[in-house]
């Protein structure tokens, strides 16, 4: 929860030409809702696509504060995140919820990055297979192989996010590998290889250059490293 429609446009200005020679990565950027119209104005023509950070499952309704998924596809909108870990600790985000959510986003075109993640109190009880596991089972339900091709995997260890703490290379690249034997032992192997599996958490510019160089490891969800241009930007390049 951070930019007006004004600072988000400011930052696009200094971000763009940092990264207008980045040839090999997909970028996103996810701002809040009402920053996705300067968003999607000032990434127009570049190589940024531009993605919401939450979404409701059904078209319209009486459901006051929320936004479905055909409005932020006709806002511009082509990826949304979905179950981050502070959708759960905060507002009730459910593994039903996710799927519920993850369903809509392909329905309308949206490219959905569904986020899994153990809590520091599971890590320490040996129970982050256990944990991810369900969230897999639960937030993916029992969608079709080519839909599974379409959906991104956040790993956010939850200890990890917002904490200066980072899970070491060794640790992220196990968790990610787990997440796709799972995707493979539930959906095939050809989805599980086209599944993108992203790490998140304390992500900084120190230390994405490791994370990334792991086999399974194919980007980073940023959280705050990703509000200045500058920090941003290299760990893009």
């Amino acid at each position: 929860m951070y930019k007006t429609p004004a600072e988000t446009a400011a930052f696009f200005e200094k971000f763009l030409p940092l990264v207008e020679k980045v040839e090999d990565k997909d970028m996103v950027v996810c701002p809040p809702f009402v920053d996705l119209p300067a968003a999607v104005a000032a990434a127009q023509g570049s190589k940024v696509e531009i993605g919401a950070q939450n979404v409701y499952w059904r078209k319209e309704g009486a459901f006051t504060g929320e936004v479905s998924p055909p409005m932020l596809a006709a806002a511009g909108a082509k990826w949304v995140i979905i179950g981050h870990s502070e959708r759960r600790q905060y507002f009730g985000e459910t593994d039903e919820t996710v799927y519920q959510k993850t369903v809509a986003a392909l329905e309308a075109g949206l490219r959905p990055i569904v986020c899994v993640g153990e809590k520091l109190e599971e890590r320490e009880l040996e129970k982050t297979e256990l944990v991810l596991l369900t969230q897999l089972r639960g937030g993916l339900g029992n969608l079709e192989p080519e839909a599974i091709a379409k959906v991104t995997i956040a790993y956010e260890p939850v200890w990890a996010i917002g904490t200066g703490k980072t899970a070491t290379p060794a640790m992220a690249q196990e968790a990610h590998h787990y997440i796709r034997s799972m995707i493979a032992r539930q959906h095939g192997f050809a989805p599980a290889n086209q599944v993108r599996v992203l790490y998140g958490g304390s992500v900084k510019p120190d230390n994405a250059k490791d994370l990334l160089a792991q086999p399974d490891i194919d980007g980073a969800l940023v959280g705050g490293a990703s509000l200045d241009p500058a920090s941003f930007a290299s760990i893009v390049g």
